[in-house]
């Protein structure tokens, strides 16, 4: 989309045969404006381009039976083998793949140059496997093909690159630290039933910033435990989770 803007921190290219789906997202917001400085890279080819033949056949029945299309090799090697220089990642958008996670997505998001291959139909022919580095996939179940889950890449990537947003809004989000983030407030500050918890209007930093920790750790607690397992936690953390978790009294 548009020519490739000089000096991009992150260049990627997405081979797709829905070019179309890529229109608005890649203009609006956060994203768009990204593109649109110069600081991210976003070219979308259509894989139809490659096709076969005077229809551009990009498909065709699986060997051995079954319901449903595979996609050839030919028009993926085709359209993808250029897009590949030194430093290239090609990544195959595709539910079998390794899960996305944030410590992926900052690993990505200084790449470089990625290929984002967006599968279709009832999957690739198998040998086209072979173009890609890494497998990705955005969770545990299935859709109608890869271009959405290379939106949700673009998006999770496009954020981390430096410039597009300030750096602090994205080291303080969930998973950057192994938590999930605590609750945010904003006025007015009595809304109904419910108001602001005192200590965000104290002023007080450290009070402030404590505070933050804890709510992290419970809700980390309640709604994802299962990262307590990895997250770097300290002495004081452990302390607080005990008290959250009912193992110790809180101190009188």
């Amino acid at each position: 989309m548009g020519s490739e803007p000089s000096g991009a921190l992150l260049q990627i290219d997405v081979v797709t045969l829905f070019p179309e789906l890529f229109d608005a997202p890649l203009h609006t917001s956060v994203i768009g404006r990204a593109v649109e400085r110069g600081i991210l890279s976003v070219m979308v080819h259509d894989l139809r381009a490659h096709g076969i033949g005077r229809h551009r056949v990009v498909d065709d029945a699986p060997y051995g039976g079954g319901a449903g299309m595979v996609m050839r090799p030919e028009p993926l090697f085709a359209a993808i083998e250029p897009l590949r220089a030194d430093g290239t990642q090609v990544i195959l958008l595709d539910p079998a793949g390794e899960r996305l996670t944030d410590p992926l997505a900052r690993e990505l998001a200084a790449a470089g140059h990625l290929v984002l291959v967006c599968g279709r139909y009832e999957g690739i022919d198998e040998r086209a496997r072979a173009l890609a580095d890494r497998e990705l996939s955005i969770g545990d179940y299935v859709l109608t093909g890869g271009e959405l889950p290379a939106l949700v890449l673009i998006d999770a990537l496009g954020r981390l690159v430096p410039g597009v947003i300030e750096a602090d809004s994205h080291e303080s989000d969930s998973f950057a630290d192994g938590l999930l983030e605590g609750p945010h407030y904003t006025r007015p500050e009595q809304f109904r039933d419910a108001s602001v918890p005192p200590v965000l209007l104290s002023g007080h930093h450290g009070e402030v910033a404590r505070w933050r920790r804890v709510e992290a750790l419970r809700r980390t607690l309640a709604r994802r435990p299962d990262l307590l397992a990895t997250a770097p936690l300290t002495d004081q953390d452990r302390a607080d989770l005990r008290l959250l978790s009912g193992e110790e009294d809180p101190p009188a």
